[in-house]
């Protein structure tokens, strides 16, 4: 359990500094719930990690009820990941991030069908979202794409591309 610990706070620390060094960013301590819930699952003992989990939900609801950002700890979460403003955020849980994306404010990573719970987008490495993107659906947006504000992104979109409208093409 240390030794997972230690990982922990590792990755605690390289994401504050991800976040210009600012604890108080509500997208830092919404990864820090995040990888805390993360952690809290490799308790094996299930007396100790019940305390556990109260502490998660108590900060996972308080980072959505109050900041905006939806992040649930089944998130496949890349390292410094930036959730650049609060407000509007949701995440679903299957959705994987990659290393270095930047996820602005009002963005929606989600399922398109209630039918299909698990097929939930995929954003490689360096992906930058705009405020008010909406990615649906299995999707995959490749290495340093952007999305553009208010784009609907259905398809996969190739890495470098930029991709804009609604629904969004890449250009």
């Amino acid at each position: 359990m240390s030794n997972g610990f230690s990982n922990l706070c590792a990755q605690i620390a390289e994401d504050y500094r991800a976040h210009g060094r600012a604890w108080t960013k509500p997208g830092f301590r919404s990864v820090m719930v995040h990888r805390f819930g993360v952690w809290r699952m490799t308790v094996k003992n299930g007396i100790l990690r019940a305390p556990l989990s109260l502490i998660y939900r108590w900060g996972f609801r308080h980072c959505r009820n109050v900041y905006g950002i939806e992040l649930p700890y089944t998130v496949a979460l890349g390292r410094r990941v930036i959730f650049e403003h609060q407000g509007g955020i949701v995440v679903h849980g299957s959705s994987r991030i990659g290393d270095d994306c930047i996820i602005r404010q009002n963005c929606t990573l989600g399922i398109r069908r209630m039918s299909e719970l698990d097929k939930a987008p995929t954003l490689e490495a360096r992906v930058s979202l705009g405020a008010g993107a909406v990615i649906l659906g299995a999707v995959t947006l490749g290495q340093g794409c952007s999305i553009g504000a208010n784009a609907v992104v259905l398809s996969d979109v190739p890495a470098g591309a930029m991709a804009v409208g609604v629904p969004a093409r890449a250009l």
